[in-house]
């Protein structure tokens, strides 16, 4: 049985991994076509082929087909669908499964220092680079050629990071459970049905059952929608952004992209692998090669809470965490968790309006301050990519040592062994 879902996930990566490729191919000669045909004044020819496949069919106005964005936002929505039921039944079990009300706090005490300590590591490592980076004059990047209105950007609403505390308490249950950017309240509701669940004992056993049953089903649909939908998605999903960037927005400022995307996978792979390493001496590259796919498919959706699912399948599945460990940890990390963006919401561009949050904060309001936020904005695309894979691998790394520590983790999963049997046991033993 394990040999079958171990086979099955490298089928996925594999799948996954063609569909990457073929969307890089694919949307660098739409890149290179959209760029052509414009500058050679055949700019119509480029809107049929635009309207066709990558138009965003719900703008006012539209009438094209937009063919690979209905892919996309189909399966972006099927998991949005998710979310909310996965991360309230899932929490409730994890919360409900731990009896022991002294283990649920030790278990959050080391979740929430987990993504602290991972907040410490990436801000140093982001630090030396930029220290380093600025020093050596690689961004004197000049801005008086850049023209273009700004005055949409200081509209960009801003608030106070803290504010997300006072959210976490719902003023109305059914409005939380409808909105995902709302995550945090459900995340705070199903850990007090949890709890109460548990004070209540046999009395909710019929509650927990249908609790289990909801899981089941919800697992079943997410499991169907990545693999059976989530090769093609990443195809139209990637094809789509490098289309319609083009050449013009994908040159200014390269020195700000590789940089970044160069720091981001030098921590993504040295970094989380070390700490993986020191934490919890388990073989580092294993982790890694595991958790490939979910920073793979986090890469192409942009969005962490897309790739929960898939995120807690491996944890649970293959690194051999316990559910109850999971099921805590990777919904909390969804949420509060943004190595790359801290204190952001779980949704794409949620970094970049930080970003402008932080340079007025800084007093940096002048018109070439705004000027170069518009042009990083115009290609912070592919960084937000990594970023996010960078968020959802930190949310494993997390899990990983909470369960190591709390010896909720089995090794014989981790490292793909078949457990002994009770004859080799008693054989071992003699």
């Amino acid at each position: 049985m394990k040999n079958k879902k171990q086979k099955s996930g490298n089928s996925i990566v594999r799948v996954m991994l063609i569909a990457l490729g073929a969307a890089f191919i694919s949307g660098i000669i739409f890149m290179y076509l959209r760029s052509t045909l414009i500058s050679n004044g055949n700019e119509e020819i480029w809107n049929i082929i635009n309207a066709l496949l990558f138009q965003d069919i719900t703008e006012e106005g539209a009438k094209g087909l937009g063919l690979l964005y209905i892919i996309g936002t189909f399966f972006l929505n099927g998991l949005q669908l998710v979310i909310v039921p996965l991360v309230f039944t899932s929490l409730i079990l994890a919360v409900g499964s731990i009896t022991d009300l002294k283990k649920l706090g030790r278990i959050a005490y080391k979740t929430v220092g987990g993504f602290f300590g991972l907040y410490v590591a990436g801000c140093i490592v982001a630090g030396i680079v930029a220290l380093t980076a600025k020093n050596s004059g690689l961004f004197q990047i000049s801005t008086s050629n850049i023209t273009g209105d700004t005055a949409n950007i200081v509209e960009i609403t801003s608030a106070n990071p803290m504010s997300i505390l006072i959210a976490m308490v719902p003023q109305n249950i059914l409005a939380a459970f409808s909105n995902n950017g709302s995550i945090l309240a459900v995340v705070f509701v199903a850990c007090v049905v949890g709890v109460l669940m548990n004070m209540l004992g046999e009395k909710a056993k019929y509650l927990k059952k249908l609790t289990e049953e909801a899981n089941d089903l919800i697992s079943l649909a997410i499991d169907i929608i990545i693999n059976k939908l989530g090769p093609i998605a990443i195809y139209s999903l990637i094809t789509r952004a490098f289309a319609l960037y083009g050449l013009e927005q994908m040159t200014p400022v390269l020195s700000y992209i590789v940089l970044t995307i160069v720091t981001l996978l030098f921590f993504l792979t040295v970094g989380y692998g070390a700490i993986v390493a020191i934490t919890t001496r388990l073989n580092p590259f294993i982790f890694l090669k595991k958790t490939f796919k979910v920073g793979l498919f986090a890469f192409s959706t942009v969005s962490s809470a897309a790739t929960l699912p898939l995120n807690k399948k491996t944890n649970t599945e293959e690194l051999g965490i316990k559910e109850n460990v999971a099921d805590f940890v990777l919904p909390l990390g969804m949420t509060i968790n943004m190595n790359a963006s801290a204190g952001t919401p779980a949704v794409p561009a949620a970094g970049s309006i930080l970003l402008f949050t932080v340079l007025n904060g800084m007093g940096y309001v002048n018109e070439v301050a705004l000027t170069t936020y518009a042009l990083i904005l115009a290609i912070n695309r592919p960084v937000e990519m990594i970023l996010t894979s960078l968020n959802v691998v930190g949310d494993a790394t997390t899990s990983l040592m909470v369960a190591h520590s709390e010896k909720e983790i089995n090794k014989n999963i981790y490292y793909d062994r078949e457990p002994l049997k009770v004859s080799e046991i008693k054989e071992n033993v003699l």
